[in-house]
């Protein structure tokens, strides 16, 4: 689940930034460490401002949905 908040949360991260993506991993209790990878992929995904400026640019859960799938799509190649 992805959330792009309109006003940005404080949080004491170590870069002092406010907080307005917010990713949310579901996963089976059987999963193994497949939810690992996936926070994986999430975490070196989010590290690219290109792709970060994407979801902040769009709210329309459509295009959100797209910009997150061609990522993931991207990464696994």
């Amino acid at each position: 689940a992805l959330a792009v908040l309109d006003k940005p949360i404080p949080f004491d991260a170590v870069d002092r930034q406010p907080v307005d993506l917010v990713f949310a991993l579901f996963a089976p209790t059987d999963s193994g460490v497949e939810h690992l990878k996936a926070l994986a992929l999430v975490s070196r995904t989010l590290r690219d401002t290109a792709f970060c400026a994407k979801l902040r640019a769009n709210h329309d859960s459509a295009t959100l949905y797209t910009i997150v799938s061609e990522a993931q799509a991207a990464q696994a190649a």
